[in-house]
């Protein structure tokens, strides 16, 4: 056999080794894709922390009594509505009423001696200064007067008084709100400073909140929150004001977190997050539209760089007007679809195409 012959199958074997060695060929990119899509880019938002906050009245009173009296009308009962200026005790009045006309009578007592006082005093006057009587007498008409002046004004500020006192018997609403207790019947007897009725308003809300002492630093430095509605709503609060002393049992300090007037559908006495602003971070934001749910999983539709789309899944952080945190599963520069939908008739386009 020649040398050429026996090495022809090495070489064979060598050529085979090779070709099952090496490398597969890299698949064609597929043509690009017909939907709309979006790069993800960090953004700078806020870093935050969340605590529960109870909702609360900003007016809310208890209307106590400032005179004597039975009560002889109660026009609302509890959780009714009551609009500002509106009655909401009636006491009986005969004897504020009375004193009322006794104030008056006195005061009109006295506006009748002072007004002969004072013409006494002129005819005296005249009477000195025409030598006809002495000095000594126009100081006794002068101080005659202004006895009977001071009287006057003591009388006035008695029938003052006495109005007031009538006006006492009238109890109206100071604002528009909810009636939420009474403490009186009709027919009870009451002395001054006694509880009547209570009630808050809805329009003015704030919240308050308890929170670590080793978050206050941060939270004081930003005082900013926002409050996380039930439906998921978010609402920036108006003022953020952290009390200057902590709690001894807890050492935790109470924030008070005051809301604008606006409708959040909040009532006194819910619980709600409130997130306080502690830093700034660098974080991925995408549209909630783009998601894609499929039973507990949540991901999204990726188009990589040859256009071939694929179906990924992410973990998600806080969420605000119509946009998600993505805290994993994608990263800077990758792209997604604007409209999973399309992402599906795109996929199943190529299925049908295969």
């Amino acid at each position: 056999m020649s040398p050429s012959r026996a090495l022809l199958p090495v070489a064979l074997a060598t050529l085979l080794l090779a070709a099952c060695g090496g490398e597969p060929p890299a698949p064609a990119a597929a043509p690009p894709v017909s939907f709309q899509t979006l790069e993800v880019e960090p953004r700078t938002s806020a870093r935050e922390r969340s605590w529960d906050g109870v909702v609360e009245a900003v007016n809310q009173a208890t209307l106590s009594a400032q005179t004597a009296g039975r009560v002889l009308e109660l026009p609302f009962d509890v959780n009714d509505y009551v609009e500002a200026g509106q009655v909401v005790v009636r006491f009986t009045d005969v004897e504020q009423v009375s004193a009322q006309r006794r104030a008056s009578a006195a005061l009109n007592a006295a506006q009748a001696d002072y007004t002969e006082a004072e013409s006494a005093f002129r005819r005296t006057e005249e009477l000195v200064a025409k030598q006809l009587l002495a000095k000594a007498a126009l100081d006794q008409a002068r101080a005659r007067r202004d006895a009977a002046r001071a009287a006057l004004e003591a009388a006035r500020a008695g029938v003052s008084a006495a109005g007031e006192q009538v006006d006492y018997t009238v109890i109206r609403s100071p604002y528009s709100g909810i009636l939420v207790e009474r403490h009186v019947e009709v027919g009870e007897s009451v002395q001054p400073g006694q509880p009547l009725i209570s009630g808050l308003s809805l329009q003015n809300l704030r919240l308050a909140v308890e929170v670590p002492q080793s978050d206050i630093a941060a939270i004081r430095q930003y005082a900013e929150a926002t409050v996380i509605l039930p439906g998921g709503g978010r609402i920036a609060a108006e003022k953020v004001i952290v009390f200057p002393y902590a709690d001894p049992a807890t050492h935790s300090f109470k924030i008070r977190v005051e809301l604008p007037e606006v409708e959040t559908g909040l009532q006194p006495g819910m619980t709600v997050k409130v997130a306080f602003k502690t830093g700034e971070a660098e974080n991925l934001w995408i549209p909630t539209s783009a998601l894609v749910t499929r039973s507990e999983v949540t991901a999204v539709y990726v188009v990589g760089a040859d256009n071939r789309v694929a179906l990924r899944q992410v973990r998600l952080g806080h969420r605000r007007e119509g946009e998600v945190e993505v805290l994993a599963g994608l990263a800077k520069g990758d792209r997604i679809a604007a409209d999973p939908l399309a992402a599906l008739a795109h996929l199943a386009g190529e299925s049908n195409d295969g």
